[in-house]
């Protein structure tokens, strides 16, 4: 499915108004990111999501949770156990989304060191052309 910029702007979306930046701005978080792609792994509960997402506080994996799971992105389930027992998993919604995410998150994986200059080869010309 492709998809050109011209083709978005003319839906009206990235207006200053529209709906897309609020969205955009859950999803691409710097946490959000990561917590989804935890999630696209399966169920996780709290404390196994907090271990995943390293370096993540638990008032930031509190928060970002919260706005996922509002989005309908996330599902949260509170089991009746003591202690208490909730767990996270991707809604069907939040798997359509990872299926279109996760190939970008491969591409910047595997290039990550030459964007920022840790790579011997950085620098160096891409062997393919600039698209547009």
């Amino acid at each position: 499915m492709m998809v050109s910029y011209a083709q978005l702007r003319e839906t009206g979306a990235f207006a200053r108004d529209c709906s897309t930046r609020v969205v955009l701005d859950h999803v691409m978080s710097r946490w959000g990111v990561l917590v989804l792609c935890t999630l696209s792994d399966g169920t996780h509960r709290w404390g196994e999501l907090r271990r995943e997402v390293e370096g993540i506080s638990e008032k930031m994996l509190a928060s970002t949770l919260r706005q996922l799971v509002a989005d309908g992105i996330v599902h949260r389930e509170s089991l009746p156990t003591v202690p208490p027992h909730v767990e996270y998993r991707l809604t069907q919604r939040g798997h359509e989304l990872m299926d279109r995410m996760l190939p970008l998150i491969e591409w910047i994986a595997v290039r990550a060191d030459e964007i920022v200059g840790r790579d011997p080869g950085a620098g160096a010309p891409s062997a393919e052309p600039a698209r547009r």
